[in-house]
């Protein structure tokens, strides 16, 4: 009997679709020019995009950038666990606090919240007072002085990075089978002890993966801080292009820096979870340089027994 192989000739057409779509993508981006000002230079100018690439203004800026995705992702990460706890506490106080909490920063942008802190503070409390509550203040503070725009731009983001969390969190708890619970109290485990040993641990895993996509997202979410002044990346390479005219080009100085980092972290994100997913896989998956690895050393074809070959014939003589 010959065996046919099934043909898929609907793949080998979207094949050559996605191989013609991407020729003419690497010779739009690298062999295609224009005529700007009667002088023909390249459609994407990669020569200016390489001259302020890595120009002093856009360093600062990507500092400022990285600066406020990590302390926003601490912060939120933080507020995040002390939230879900508090969503989770028999206490309707305490879940009742953490729900309003989440609804609010959930359902105002994070726009309105940066010009927020960054305008309405000082408006509404032009003096900030640290004392006994309903008694004597003890330290004065002048609100225009205390909230400068980079710390306006990482309380924004902060406050709100932790009612994201905060779900997060909340789901990877609740995933956790509450047998485990049981069996930590039974052994005497305070509550505490119970969360930090037995429960985040194994929800790491739920928790993980959502937690490096906001992280992803942190990192180009912090563009918005521009809005108030601050000098982030997206902010340098605007200012750079408001003298220099080269609006376009900028904007890939920006984009490649950005594509940067998150790939980075994308990177990052794998390991974590690979890390945290032993236990729940018997085999892990292997990594990018196994992959390559494999691909790159030679092995033998181990030939496929046959029927024949596989079960032994014996062959009797007739009486």
């Amino acid at each position: 009997m010959t065996i046919v192989p099934v043909r898929h000739p609907w793949r080998w057409v979207a094949s050559v679709v996605i191989l013609v779509l991407l020729a003419m993508l690497v010779n739009s981006l690298l062999f295609s020019h224009v005529v700007r000002g009667g002088v023909r230079e390249g459609r994407f100018q990669w020569g200016v995009v390489g001259h302020y690439l890595f120009v002093a203004p856009v360093l600062r800026g990507i500092t400022v950038t990285l600066e406020l995705t990590v302390i926003a992702m601490v912060a939120g990460v933080l507020i995040g666990i002390l939230l879900a706890v508090m969503r989770l506490s028999p206490s309707r106080l305490l879940s009742g606090a953490a729900w309003v909490y989440i609804w609010f920063f959930r359902g105002t942008p994070v726009l309105v919240q940066l010009f927020f802190w960054y305008l309405g503070i000082a408006y509404l409390y032009q003096h900030l007072t640290l004392g006994v509550p309903f008694g004597p203040a003890l330290l004065t503070f002048n609100s225009n002085t205390l909230i400068t725009t980079f710390v306006a731009g990482a309380l924004g983001l902060s406050f709100n990075e932790g009612a994201y969390m905060a779900e997060i969190v909340r789901a990877g708890i609740i995933s956790v089978d509450e047998g485990q619970s049981e069996a930590a109290a039974s052994l005497g485990m305070s509550k505490r002890q119970m969360l930090r040993r037995i429960i985040l641990p194994q929800a790491m895993r739920v928790i993980i993966p959502p937690t490096g996509n906001e992280t992803i997202s942190m990192l180009k979410t912090t563009s918005l801080v521009s809005t108030i002044a601050v000098v982030d990346l997206f902010q340098a390479t605007q200012s750079i292009a408001s003298t220099t005219y080269q609006v376009v080009p900028l904007l890939m100085v920006a984009s490649l820096w950005y594509l940067f980092f998150t790939s980075i972290m994308t990177i990052g994100q794998y390991y974590v979870e690979r890390y945290y997913a032993r236990g729940s896989a018997r085999q892990l998956p292997p990594t990018p340089l196994q992959r390559l690895r494999q691909a790159l050393r030679r092995q033998p074809a181990v030939p496929v027994p046959t029927l024949a070959s596989a079960v032994p014939i014996h062959h009797e003589g007739v009486m």
